[in-house]
Protein backbone atom coordinates (compact mmCIF):
# COMPACT_ATOMS: atom_id res chain seq x y z
CA UNK A 1 0.00 0.00 0.00
CA UNK A 2 3.03 2.16 0.51
CA UNK A 3 4.23 1.85 -2.98
CA UNK A 4 0.05 3.16 -3.99
CA UNK A 5 0.25 5.97 -1.72
CA UNK A 6 3.37 7.28 -3.09
CA UNK A 7 2.29 6.43 -6.31
CA UNK A 8 -0.74 8.60 -5.86
CA UNK A 9 1.05 11.85 -4.40
CA UNK A 10 3.30 12.07 -7.33
CA UNK A 11 0.82 11.41 -9.65
CA UNK A 12 -1.78 13.83 -7.93
CA UNK A 13 1.54 16.54 -7.96
CA UNK A 14 2.39 16.21 -11.54
CA UNK A 15 -1.77 16.39 -12.18
CA UNK A 16 -1.51 19.82 -10.85
CA UNK A 17 1.83 21.33 -11.81
CA UNK A 18 0.60 20.24 -15.43
CA UNK A 19 -3.26 22.13 -14.54
CA UNK A 20 -1.74 25.35 -13.87
CA UNK A 21 -0.77 26.70 -17.15
CA UNK A 22 -3.62 25.68 -18.34
CA UNK A 23 -5.73 26.82 -15.83
CA UNK A 24 -4.60 30.29 -14.41
CA UNK A 25 -4.41 31.98 -17.49
CA UNK A 26 -8.09 30.65 -18.16
CA UNK A 27 -9.02 32.10 -14.81
CA UNK A 28 -7.49 35.44 -16.39
CA UNK A 29 -9.22 35.69 -19.23
CA UNK A 30 -12.76 35.30 -18.26
CA UNK A 31 -11.71 37.39 -15.49
CA UNK A 32 -12.72 35.47 -12.37
CA UNK A 33 -10.49 37.92 -9.81
CA UNK A 34 -10.68 38.26 -6.28
CA UNK A 35 -12.64 40.56 -4.70
CA UNK A 36 -11.09 41.83 -1.50
CA UNK A 37 -12.66 43.14 1.56
CA UNK A 38 -12.39 46.83 2.05
CA UNK A 39 -12.52 46.13 6.15
CA UNK A 40 -9.51 43.72 6.01
CA UNK A 41 -5.56 44.78 5.89
CA UNK A 42 -4.98 47.51 4.11
CA UNK A 43 -1.83 45.96 2.58
CA UNK A 44 -4.34 43.12 0.79
CA UNK A 45 -5.71 45.56 -1.74
CA UNK A 46 -2.84 45.24 -4.35
CA UNK A 47 -3.81 41.06 -4.37
CA UNK A 48 -7.32 42.59 -6.12
CA UNK A 49 -7.92 41.05 -9.92
CA UNK A 50 -5.49 38.00 -8.47
CA UNK A 51 -7.27 34.73 -10.19
CA UNK A 52 -9.62 32.85 -7.48
CA UNK A 53 -11.49 29.50 -7.84
CA UNK A 54 -7.91 27.67 -7.95
CA UNK A 55 -9.27 24.87 -5.50
CA UNK A 56 -10.40 23.48 -8.83
CA UNK A 57 -6.66 22.32 -10.04
CA UNK A 58 -6.35 19.82 -6.71
CA UNK A 59 -10.04 18.96 -6.72
CA UNK A 60 -9.81 17.23 -10.12
CA UNK A 61 -5.94 16.25 -9.05
CA UNK A 62 -7.46 14.49 -6.03
CA UNK A 63 -10.56 12.94 -7.88
CA UNK A 64 -8.81 11.80 -10.91
CA UNK A 65 -5.67 10.41 -8.81
CA UNK A 66 -7.98 8.41 -6.53
CA UNK A 67 -9.82 7.00 -8.79
CA UNK A 68 -6.68 6.29 -11.31
CA UNK A 69 -4.34 4.56 -8.79
CA UNK A 70 -6.64 2.74 -6.60
CA UNK A 71 -6.84 -1.14 -7.35
CA UNK A 72 -10.42 -1.31 -6.31
CA UNK A 73 -12.51 1.73 -5.64
CA UNK A 74 -13.70 0.92 -1.65
CA UNK A 75 -16.93 2.87 -0.16
CA UNK A 76 -14.80 4.42 1.83
CA UNK A 77 -13.11 6.32 -1.27
CA UNK A 78 -16.15 7.08 -3.07
CA UNK A 79 -17.98 8.63 0.11
CA UNK A 80 -14.40 10.39 0.68
CA UNK A 81 -14.25 11.63 -2.59
CA UNK A 82 -18.75 12.67 -2.98
CA UNK A 83 -17.49 15.00 0.30
CA UNK A 84 -14.89 16.10 -0.96
CA UNK A 85 -16.00 17.36 -4.72
CA UNK A 86 -19.33 18.42 -3.08
CA UNK A 87 -18.12 20.64 -0.49
CA UNK A 88 -15.96 21.93 -3.68
CA UNK A 89 -19.11 22.56 -5.50
CA UNK A 90 -20.61 24.68 -3.25
CA UNK A 91 -17.23 26.52 -2.91
CA UNK A 92 -17.60 27.01 -6.59
CA UNK A 93 -21.11 28.39 -6.85
CA UNK A 94 -20.21 30.70 -3.53
CA UNK A 95 -16.93 31.81 -5.65
CA UNK A 96 -18.51 32.28 -8.99
CA UNK A 97 -21.51 34.90 -7.55
CA UNK A 98 -18.95 36.58 -6.10
CA UNK A 99 -17.27 36.95 -9.39
CA UNK A 100 -20.68 37.92 -11.76
CA UNK A 101 -21.76 40.47 -8.04
CA UNK A 102 -17.92 41.89 -8.48
CA UNK A 103 -17.99 41.73 -4.58
CA UNK A 104 -17.26 39.95 -1.57
CA UNK A 105 -20.74 38.64 -1.35
CA UNK A 106 -21.69 34.68 -2.49
CA UNK A 107 -24.18 32.78 -1.59
CA UNK A 108 -26.17 33.75 1.23
CA UNK A 109 -25.60 31.71 4.80
CA UNK A 110 -28.71 29.66 4.88
CA UNK A 111 -27.38 28.34 1.25
CA UNK A 112 -24.37 27.34 2.29
CA UNK A 113 -25.37 25.70 5.33
CA UNK A 114 -28.51 23.79 3.43
CA UNK A 115 -25.50 22.29 1.01
CA UNK A 116 -23.42 21.72 3.97
CA UNK A 117 -25.03 19.91 6.04
CA UNK A 118 -26.70 17.79 3.36
CA UNK A 119 -23.07 16.26 2.51
CA UNK A 120 -22.44 15.89 5.77
CA UNK A 121 -25.30 13.90 6.33
CA UNK A 122 -24.66 11.45 3.72
CA UNK A 123 -21.20 11.08 5.30
CA UNK A 124 -22.73 10.67 8.49
CA UNK A 125 -25.13 7.94 7.74
CA UNK A 126 -23.00 6.36 5.33
CA UNK A 127 -20.40 5.58 8.61
CA UNK A 128 -23.19 5.04 10.54
CA UNK A 129 -24.33 2.35 9.32
CA UNK A 130 -20.96 1.14 7.77
CA UNK A 131 -19.72 -2.24 10.11
CA UNK A 132 -16.26 -0.68 9.99
CA UNK A 133 -17.09 2.42 11.83
CA UNK A 134 -20.89 2.41 13.22
CA UNK A 135 -21.31 4.85 16.04
CA UNK A 136 -18.16 4.90 17.86
CA UNK A 137 -15.63 7.62 18.18
CA UNK A 138 -11.69 7.72 19.53
CA UNK A 139 -11.27 9.20 22.66
CA UNK A 140 -7.06 10.90 21.96
CA UNK A 141 -4.67 9.93 24.66
CA UNK A 142 -6.79 6.75 25.41
CA UNK A 143 -8.06 3.13 24.05
CA UNK A 144 -11.23 4.30 24.40
CA UNK A 145 -14.12 4.08 21.57
CA UNK A 146 -17.36 6.04 22.94
CA UNK A 147 -20.11 4.88 21.36
CA UNK A 148 -22.61 7.87 20.57
CA UNK A 149 -25.95 6.05 19.94
CA UNK A 150 -28.71 8.38 18.37
CA UNK A 151 -26.84 11.13 18.69
CA UNK A 152 -23.64 10.60 15.90
CA UNK A 153 -25.31 11.63 13.46
CA UNK A 154 -26.10 15.04 14.53
CA UNK A 155 -22.84 15.30 16.51
CA UNK A 156 -20.82 14.21 12.96
CA UNK A 157 -22.89 16.84 10.35
CA UNK A 158 -21.95 19.74 13.49
CA UNK A 159 -18.04 18.24 13.41
CA UNK A 160 -17.72 18.27 9.53
CA UNK A 161 -20.03 21.63 9.07
CA UNK A 162 -17.54 23.65 11.55
CA UNK A 163 -14.44 21.83 10.73
CA UNK A 164 -14.92 23.22 6.84
CA UNK A 165 -15.93 26.57 8.11
CA UNK A 166 -12.90 26.56 10.30
CA UNK A 167 -10.81 25.75 7.09
CA UNK A 168 -12.64 27.96 5.09
CA UNK A 169 -11.44 30.87 7.63
CA UNK A 170 -8.01 29.97 7.60
CA UNK A 171 -7.52 30.54 4.16
CA UNK A 172 -6.65 34.34 4.13
CA UNK A 173 -2.78 34.69 3.56
CA UNK A 174 -0.85 33.42 0.60
CA UNK A 175 -0.29 29.52 0.70
CA UNK A 176 -2.07 29.59 4.55
CA UNK A 177 -4.31 26.61 4.13
CA UNK A 178 -2.66 25.00 1.55
CA UNK A 179 0.39 24.86 3.91
CA UNK A 180 -1.17 23.42 7.30
CA UNK A 181 -3.66 20.95 5.37
CA UNK A 182 -0.87 19.70 3.88
CA UNK A 183 0.94 18.81 7.08
CA UNK A 184 -2.45 17.50 8.40
CA UNK A 185 -2.65 15.23 5.25
CA UNK A 186 0.82 14.06 5.52
CA UNK A 187 -0.60 12.84 9.48
CA UNK A 188 -3.81 11.20 8.26
CA UNK A 189 -1.61 9.41 5.21
CA UNK A 190 0.75 7.89 7.77
CA UNK A 191 -2.21 7.21 10.40
CA UNK A 192 -4.31 5.40 7.43
CA UNK A 193 -1.23 3.18 6.19
CA UNK A 194 -0.54 2.17 10.10
CA UNK A 195 -4.20 1.66 10.77
CA UNK A 196 -5.21 0.36 7.49
CA UNK A 197 -3.01 -2.60 7.03
CA UNK A 198 -5.01 -5.06 8.31
CA UNK A 199 -8.43 -3.27 7.01
CA UNK A 200 -8.62 -2.87 3.50
CA UNK A 201 -11.19 0.11 3.73
CA UNK A 202 -9.28 1.74 5.89
CA UNK A 203 -6.02 1.38 4.20
CA UNK A 204 -7.37 2.46 0.70
CA UNK A 205 -7.90 6.15 2.68
CA UNK A 206 -4.01 6.17 2.37
CA UNK A 207 -4.30 6.49 -1.43
CA UNK A 208 -6.77 9.64 -0.94
CA UNK A 209 -4.30 11.10 1.62
CA UNK A 210 -1.29 10.77 -1.04
CA UNK A 211 -3.42 12.54 -3.74
CA UNK A 212 -4.12 15.39 -1.44
CA UNK A 213 -0.58 15.47 -0.27
CA UNK A 214 0.69 15.67 -3.97
CA UNK A 215 -2.06 17.90 -5.10
CA UNK A 216 -1.28 20.61 -2.25
CA UNK A 217 2.20 20.28 -2.77
CA UNK A 218 1.52 21.22 -6.72
CA UNK A 219 -0.48 23.69 -6.03
CA UNK A 220 1.64 25.81 -3.48
CA UNK A 221 3.76 26.19 -6.57
CA UNK A 222 1.47 28.89 -7.59
CA UNK A 223 -0.10 29.65 -4.31
CA UNK A 224 3.01 30.46 -2.22
CA UNK A 225 4.10 34.17 -1.82
CA UNK A 226 2.96 36.13 -3.97
CA UNK A 227 0.01 33.79 -5.25
CA UNK A 228 -0.27 33.50 -8.93
CA UNK A 229 -3.79 31.99 -7.69
CA UNK A 230 -6.23 31.88 -5.02
CA UNK A 231 -7.93 28.55 -4.08
CA UNK A 232 -11.23 30.26 -3.45
CA UNK A 233 -14.07 28.95 -1.43
CA UNK A 234 -13.81 26.22 -3.92
CA UNK A 235 -10.57 24.84 -2.56
CA UNK A 236 -10.76 25.19 1.19
CA UNK A 237 -14.20 24.24 1.55
CA UNK A 238 -13.32 21.28 -0.28
CA UNK A 239 -10.30 21.01 1.66
CA UNK A 240 -12.30 21.14 4.73
CA UNK A 241 -14.87 18.15 3.28
CA UNK A 242 -11.33 16.13 3.19
CA UNK A 243 -10.18 16.37 6.33
CA UNK A 244 -12.96 16.01 8.20
CA UNK A 245 -14.43 12.85 6.17
CA UNK A 246 -10.30 11.37 6.50
CA UNK A 247 -11.13 11.76 10.25
CA UNK A 248 -14.95 10.76 10.55
CA UNK A 249 -13.87 7.39 8.48
CA UNK A 250 -11.17 6.74 10.72
CA UNK A 251 -13.38 7.11 13.95
CA UNK A 252 -11.04 10.35 14.75
CA UNK A 253 -13.16 13.07 14.37
CA UNK A 254 -11.60 14.89 17.82
CA UNK A 255 -7.97 14.05 16.96
CA UNK A 256 -8.94 17.14 13.97
CA UNK A 257 -9.08 19.21 17.41
CA UNK A 258 -5.13 18.90 18.34
CA UNK A 259 -3.84 18.01 14.96
CA UNK A 260 -5.85 20.73 13.24
CA UNK A 261 -4.71 23.52 16.03
CA UNK A 262 -4.92 26.36 13.62
CA UNK A 263 -7.85 25.95 12.32
CA UNK A 264 -9.41 25.92 16.23
CA UNK A 265 -7.55 29.17 16.79
CA UNK A 266 -8.65 31.09 14.03
CA UNK A 267 -11.87 29.99 14.50
CA UNK A 268 -11.96 31.08 18.31
CA UNK A 269 -10.44 34.23 17.03
CA UNK A 270 -13.21 35.28 15.11
CA UNK A 271 -16.01 34.30 18.00
CA UNK A 272 -14.06 35.62 20.66
CA UNK A 273 -13.72 39.10 18.51
CA UNK A 274 -17.50 39.22 17.52
CA UNK A 275 -18.27 38.36 21.22
CA UNK A 276 -16.36 40.67 22.92
CA UNK A 277 -17.20 43.59 20.37
CA UNK A 278 -20.93 43.07 20.86
CA UNK A 279 -20.92 42.73 24.88
CA UNK A 280 -18.02 45.32 25.43
CA UNK A 281 -17.79 47.35 22.32
CA UNK A 282 -13.84 46.64 22.80
CA UNK A 283 -11.65 44.28 19.95
CA UNK A 284 -9.52 41.56 22.20
CA UNK A 285 -7.62 41.33 18.56
CA UNK A 286 -6.41 44.29 16.70
CA UNK A 287 -8.17 42.33 13.08
CA UNK A 288 -9.76 38.29 12.57
CA UNK A 289 -9.21 36.04 12.46
CA UNK A 290 -5.71 35.37 13.86
CA UNK A 291 -3.22 35.58 11.08
CA UNK A 292 -4.64 38.89 10.35
CA UNK A 293 -3.89 40.04 13.68
CA UNK A 294 -0.05 39.04 13.43
CA UNK A 295 -0.63 41.11 10.00
CA UNK A 296 -1.51 43.85 11.92
CA UNK A 297 1.43 43.62 14.55
CA UNK A 298 3.89 43.82 12.00
CA UNK A 299 4.74 40.35 10.65
CA UNK A 300 4.79 39.89 7.15
CA UNK A 301 2.30 37.48 6.24
CA UNK A 302 5.21 34.66 4.83
CA UNK A 303 6.53 34.70 8.60
CA UNK A 304 2.36 34.14 9.60
CA UNK A 305 2.64 31.37 7.31
CA UNK A 306 5.60 29.70 8.36
CA UNK A 307 5.23 29.94 12.01
CA UNK A 308 1.32 28.59 11.71
CA UNK A 309 2.91 25.65 9.47
CA UNK A 310 5.96 25.08 12.23
CA UNK A 311 2.92 24.58 15.40
CA UNK A 312 0.60 22.79 13.00
CA UNK A 313 3.65 20.40 12.46
CA UNK A 314 4.04 20.38 16.03
CA UNK A 315 0.18 19.90 16.86
CA UNK A 316 0.78 16.87 14.47
CA UNK A 317 3.45 15.36 16.57
CA UNK A 318 1.33 15.77 19.50
CA UNK A 319 -1.57 14.03 17.55
CA UNK A 320 0.52 10.72 17.21
CA UNK A 321 0.78 10.29 21.16
CA UNK A 322 -2.63 11.02 20.82
CA UNK A 323 -3.74 7.81 18.97
CA UNK A 324 -3.78 3.94 19.98
CA UNK A 325 -1.97 2.47 17.06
Amino acid sequence: MMEITILATVCAFLVVIFLGPITIPTLKRFKFGQSIREEGPQSHMKKAGTPTMGGIMFIIAIVVTTMVVSRKMTGTLWVVLLTTAGYGVIGLLDDGLKIVRRRNLGLRAYQKLIGQITFAFILAYFAYNSKDIGSTIHIPFTDVYFDLGIWYIPFIIFFIVGTTNAVNLTDGLDGLASSITLIVGVFFAVVTYLIGTDNESIGSLSIFCGALVGSLLGFLKYNSYPAQVFMGDTGSLALGGAISAIAVLLKMPLIVVIVGGIYVMETLSVIIQVTSFKLTGKRVFKMSPLHHHFEQIGWHETKVVAWFSILTAIFCLIGFLAISF
